[in-house]
């Protein structure tokens, strides 16, 4: 299957983009590189015959007829998004711009393309749109959310993620499309962007700095590492019936205060400061519209498509610490751009 894949630098893409060309699979890897996309996450994907890259914004129309003619993918899975909640308060217009104008522009493109093909592969192409739980809104302390839970975003991020997976759901009922939509939880792992939680707390652990904690701590998440959130996409797009949801989530909740001690407990073992690490632990004023808690119940996707989570969020935080002690080549020089950026005052 060749599959084009939007974001394919980014944390996600990046994951789906290596297990898709072990898998033998052929990738057109499209990505505008901004500040949080990262060849560097692609080790030695250009040498793969099966890989191919465009340098391209999903906006620009023109830009993707041309990718869609010069690669005639099967399958699109639409990762490109801007995602992280923070920038979406200080900077809500870029968010707007590329999660709903990338994504309509998106479906256009991939509707032209679609409808240009013929018999099979016509009925096999698939447009699968990967979203986030953060458009559900926010859970109390009992329930989870399902495939059926109401639209309820609360942050400039998840109202966006919330137009494009209405975007994606219209195009498919409206004209035909064969459109995929997932909702993940929490992800976490190897070549995670330095400015989210865990990979702060790491880094700001093994530099002596305070550990930001939004807070009292106490806001619950579901974790899901992202190597098993790649297996779910490939799954979904290999498998999934077009028109239907599949909620992904790793089944493990937690506190946010409680996977910074245990990042801290882990770091004591493996790089011992002469003190514990959690002492750095410092709560900071809770952010706008912080949402309490989120769950998702993966039932749907176990019980049609096979999926489970493989990876304890014991063993992923613990393979996640490794990584980020073993790699420093790769995460030192994304950390020291930010640094600078902000001197300038112009964010991370």
């Amino acid at each position: 299957m060749k599959l084009l894949v939007t974001g394919g630098c980014g944390f996600i893409g990046s994951a789906v983009v290596r297990l898709a060309l072990e898998r033998g699979h052929e990738v057109v890897n499209v990505d505008k590189l901004t500040y949080a996309a990262n060849p560097a996450n692609l080790p030695g994907a250009e040498a793969n015959p099966a890989y191919s890259f465009e340098k391209a914004d999903i906006c620009d129309r023109a830009e993707m007829d041309r990718i869609f003619a010069a690669h005639r993918p099967d399958a699109v899975m639409h990762l490109a998004a801007e995602s992280h909640v923070d920038r979406s308060i200080d900077g809500p217009g870029d968010f707007i711009r590329t999660n709903l104008v990338g994504t309509f522009t998106l479906l256009e493109a991939a509707r032209a393309h679609w409808s240009r093909l013929e018999g099979a592969a016509k009925a096999a192409f698939r447009f699968h749109h990967i979203s986030t739980d953060e458009v559900f809104g926010a859970l109390g302390p009992e329930g989870k959310f399902t495939e059926e839970t109401p639209y309820d975003p609360n942050s400039p991020y998840s109202a966006s993620k919330a137009g494009s997976d209405h975007l994606a759901r219209a195009w498919g009922e409206t004209y035909g499309l064969p459109v995929l939509v997932t909702n993940c939880s929490n992800n976490y792992g190897p070549y995670h962007f330095p400015e989210k939680l865990i990979p702060l707390i790491i880094l700001n652990a093994l530099a002596g700095k305070p550990l930001p904690v939004y807070g009292k701590g106490e806001n619950v998440r579901d974790w899901l590492f992202v190597e098993d959130h790649a297996e779910a996409l490939l799954l979904v797009v290999e498998k999934g019936a077009p028109g239907e949801t599949y909620n992904i989530g790793g089944n493990a909740e937690a506190r946010n205060i409680d996977i910074v001690r245990a990042l801290c407990r882990l770091l004591d073992e493996r790089r011992p400061a002469g003190a514990p690490h959690d002492r750095l632990i410092a709560f900071v004023a809770d952010r706008p519209g912080h949402d309490f808690r989120y769950a998702i119940d993966a039932a749907k996707i176990g019980r049609e498509l096979g999926w489970a989570p493989t990876v304890t969020l014991e063993e992923g935080l613990a393979r996640t610490v490794d990584w980020y002690l073993a790699n420093e080549a790769w995460w030192r020089p994304l950390q020291e751009r930010g640094e600078a950026a902000k001197r300038r005052g112009l964010g991370a």
